[in-house]
């Protein structure tokens, strides 16, 4: 099979299907980034290693290639247990590291952690940034109306997070309520809710689906959805119901731009109401809007921009 680390990628940086990386298929490369879920390659390979395992077990056999086809971690068992690669590490997230649990991911210790911590960060964390006068949203982020974002990652299962507009414009949170695990989300309904000492706002969510983590941080510590609302500031992990028709809902790229620019010029018209120029950093808006304004304006900023 030749090094793993050798093979996870080919020519000009390509990066190498797992199922070629197992040394099941002596090349295939990887154009989905490693959505297995969504792969034809990955569900016609996993269907030929059934039936074979299947006739193997009926005491039959097939000749040819497609005879010879197994799963890909059954090939990767057949190694000693410290050189079977983690699938993190296959997919390019992570240096070497052994596979402790015979590729049960949902039962490893490692996999949760990765995918409640360093996954925010290696994944997340955003290379190109949509600056609309200040206030920003990384590419490839869906936009709810309501200012929550969504990021698809494997299998149906998204992040989402308070945007930066609605975390400048609350300020500094105290901490967040989030749904229990195994609770059920509606799109459009208020299923979150933020806490600035005694002031209190529901977030609508961007999807319907499934609870399926929770960012225990923010109980304590709210100010991470302020400080860092993109990655270490997200709020809930959910399963998705059906996202292809929730994302039909949700804004991205240019629709974000235009939305955002018509959400600052009412902000700045709310403002003029109210307190007339507001304190700015640099020439924008500041990280605490509310706080900058009276007190009976939160009630206000909560209607006219959370929709809630």
């Amino acid at each position: 099979m030749g090094s793993l680390c050798s093979v996870q990628k080919k020519k000009g940086n390509q990066p190498a299907c797992i199922w070629m990386q197992a040394g099941v298929v002596p090349r295939k490369i990887c154009n989905l980034n490693y959505d297995c879920a969504a792969c034809t390659f990955d569900r016609a390979m996993t269907r030929a290693a059934d039936e074979n395992r299947k006739s193997r077990l009926e005491g039959k056999s097939h000749a040819g290639e497609s005879g010879r086809i197994v799963y890909w971690k059954d090939k990767l068992r057949a190694l000693p247990p410290w050189k079977r690669p983690c699938l993190h590490h296959m997919k390019g997230r992570i240096d070497f590291r052994a596979c402790t649990g015979e590729y049960q991911c949902g039962k490893c210790d490692f996999d949760q952690y990765f995918n409640d911590q360093y996954s925010v960060h290696a994944l997340l964390r955003p290379v190109e940034v949509l600056d609309v006068d200040g206030f920003k949203v990384p590419q490839g982020f869906y936009l709810h109306r309501g200012h929550t974002w969504l990021k698809v990652e494997e299998n149906a299962e998204v992040r989402i997070g308070l945007d930066d507009f609605a975390a400048r414009l609350l300020g500094p949170l105290s901490y967040v309520e989030a749904p229990l695990l195994g609770k059920e989300l509606r799109q459009d309904r208020a299923d979150i809710l933020v806490h600035r000492k005694e002031r209190k706002a529901l977030l609508l969510s961007p999807v319907s689906g499934v609870v399926t983590a929770v960012n225990s941080a923010l109980r304590e510590k709210g100010r991470k959805v302020n400080d860092d609302p993109y990655a270490s500031g997200w709020i809930l992990r959910i399963q998705a119901d059906d996202l292809r028709r929730d994302l039909k809902n949700l804004m991205i790229g240019e629709e974000t731009e235009a939305f955002l620019a018509e959400e600052i010029d009412r902000l700045y018209q709310v403002i003029e109401d109210e307190a007339g120029p507001l304190a700015a950093d640099g020439g924008q808006l500041g990280k605490d809007i509310a706080g900058n304004l009276p007190g009976q304006s939160w009630d206000r900023l909560v209607n006219l921009f959370l929709h809630t």
